[in-house]
């Protein structure tokens, strides 16, 4: 939980800033700061979706074992890094950061289309649920555009759990996957993934929102509060 809040804290605080230095507020600037959020937090996000992954292996399936290897996510890492090295805490970071680049570009920018589209506005009424609305929109577009490269990185971070390696790379995954499977595999999962991602990005959105838009009608109640003007260099 800890660690979504910081990846959250992260991916919004790289985003506005990437925003204010493009200079203007357009479609193709929000997806491109979108994808530098994006980018950037695969540093954090695949070794943690790496330990999650075998975290959630052991004990199952193949993977059954009499004694379980890892207590947590933290001791699951620390083994692995012993074992395989810094190039075993970053498996699948290629396939990580292909699939969160273009996908958070898409999540920024259909959050802002469908904002402007139904006007979203302070002073507004029904802006929280407009605000849901589109938080809840955002991540289903954001995890169709990438959902195939969602299911290779899975893959190839699973992989070798057993003590066996079946992939040698990205393409050998993709192909291994769609012979002995098919063409579904790469929807495997799907469903469930976007009926978590509507409510989990819905509240996500439209709380980052709120806090923002209270925020800034603070500061507009200090700037007309009567005293002595004081000359700060501003940050925004």
């Amino acid at each position: 939980m800890m660690g979504l809040t910081f990846i959250n804290a992260l991916v919004f605080g790289v985003q506005g800033n990437t925003l204010r230095a493009l200079g203007k507020d357009t479609p193709l600037n929000q997806f491109l700061a979108g994808s530098a959020a994006g980018a950037i937090q695969c540093i954090i996000c695949c070794p943690m979706e790496l330990a999650k992954t075998r975290m959630q292996l052991q004990g199952t399936g193949e993977y059954k074992l009499k004694k379980k290897n890892y207590k947590n996510s933290l001791d699951c890492l620390i083994k692995i890094y012993r074992k395989e090295g810094l190039r075993g805490i970053n498996r699948g970071m290629v396939s990580t950061f292909i699939r969160e680049t273009p996908s958070f570009g898409f999540y920024f920018l259909t959050y802002d289309c469908m904002t402007r589209y139904l006007g979203c506005e302070a002073e507004d009424s029904y802006v929280i649920p407009k605000l849901l609305f589109s938080g809840g929109m955002s991540g289903i577009v954001s995890w169709l555009s990438t959902y195939p490269m969602d299911v290779i990185k899975s893959r190839l971070q699973a992989d070798g759990v057993g003590g066996v390696t079946q992939y040698k790379g990205i393409l050998d995954c993709v192909r291994k996957s769609y012979h002995d499977e098919g063409w579904r595999v790469f929807t495997r999962g799907l469903t469930s993934t976007l009926l978590r991602a509507f409510p989990v990005n819905a509240a996500t959105f439209a709380t980052v929102t709120v806090f923002l838009m209270y925020m800034r009608s603070e500061d507009n109640l200090r700037e007309c509060e009567p005293g002595p003007v004081i000359q700060q260099p501003s940050s925004l």
